[in-house]
C-alpha cells in the first residue's frame, strides 16, 4: 500500500468514528513490505477506555498480527497529530515512522506541546512525515465538535 493509500484509509476511518460519536481520529499501520497490518479508529466512548485511541489500537493489533511488540520497520498514518500518550506508545513500540495529516496545536505531543521525540529521555524516535488532506481532517473535528456544542 502506498502512503497516500494509506492516509486516505486513516481520514476513512476517522469519518467512520464521527459516525459513531466518537471524536473523529483514524490511524492505519503498515509492516515494512507495505502490508496492511491493522487499521481502526478511536474507540473510546465504544469500549469505555481512556486509552483507546486510534493509535494504541493499531498498535495493539499490529504487535499481536506479527507476534511482536516491537514495530521496527512498521509506518504509521493517523488523520492527527498525535497525543503524549500515543506518541509515548509510538516510540516503545519502535514504529519506523508516523505520518500525520493534520496537526493538533491543542492535544497534539509531536511538533506541539512537549514535543515528545525531541525529549532526551525519549529513546526512539520515528522518522516523521505529513501527508494528506490535512484542512479536511482539521475540518472533520471542527465539525465534530461544533456539532456537539450545538447538542
Amino acid at each position: 500500500m502506498q502512503d497516500d493509500e494509506a492516509i486516505a484509509l486513516a481520514l476513512a476511518e476517522a469519518k467512520a468514528c464521527a459516525e459513531r460519536g466518537e471524536v473523529p481520529v483514524g490511524a492505519v499501520l503498515l509492516a515494512a513490505d507495505g502490508a496492511l497490518l491493522a487499521k481502526d479508529g478511536n474507540r473510546i466512548l465504544e469500549r469505555r477506555d481512556p486509552t483507546a485511541h486510534a493509535e494504541m489500537l493499531v498498535l495493539r493489533a499490529g504487535a499481536e498480527a506479527l507476534g511482536n511488540e516491537r514495530l521496527g520497520g512498521t509506518s504509521l498514518f493517523v488523520s492527527l497529530e498525535p497525543c503524549a500518550m500515543c506518541a509515548g506508545a509510538i516510540s516503545l513500540a519502535r514504529v519506523g515512522r508516523l505520518v500525520f495529516a493534520a496537526q493538533d496545536a491543542k492535544g497534539g505531543a509531536v511538533l506541539h506541546g512537549p514535543r515528545f521525540f525531541e525529549q532526551p529521555t525519549c529513546h526512539h524516535r520515528p522518522l516523521i512525515g505529513r501527508a494528506g488532506d490535512a484542512a479536511a481532517a482539521g475540518e472533520m473535528l471542527k465539525n465534530f465538535f461544533r456539532q456537539r456544542r450545538q447538542a
